[in-house]
């Protein structure tokens, strides 16, 4: 795709066919990365239409860790603008987007826990 300037490393639903379908009109191709430093933990999904787009009532969420020996496994995608913006809008208040550097070198956007989010 021409226009398609950002980098999103997901780990979770934005992964699922179905969600990608829904959320960006399309399915992504990507490559395998990874991403070391944080650890991965659930949380409960409230939004009926997130529920519905994933099939899931628990999602994954990241929180940084001190221990670099952590290490989560995930897709790194180039998207457009606009299908950040729709990433942002199904990810909602439960997760910030931060800029992270994988273990591939490249710097993408991941979606990690917002402050204060209770998991489980």
């Amino acid at each position: 795709m021409s226009d398609a300037t950002e980098a999103l490393f997901a780990y979770g639903t934005l992964q699922y066919p179905d969600v990608q379908r829904e959320q960006f009109g399309r399915l992504l191709s990507g490559a395998v990365d990874g991403l070391s430093g944080f650890r991965k933990g659930r949380i409960v999904i409230t939004d009926p239409e997130v529920v519905r787009k994933s099939g899931e009532t628990h999602h994954p969420v990241l929180t940084p860790s001190e221990d670099r020996s952590h290490r989560i496994d995930g897709t790194l995608y180039c998207i457009t603008k606009n299908e950040l913006e729709a990433a942002d809008r199904y990810e909602a208040e439960d997760y910030e987007r931060q800029r992270v550097r994988l273990e591939s070198g490249k710097e993408a956007w991941v979606y990690v826990a917002a402050p204060g989010l209770q998991m489980e």
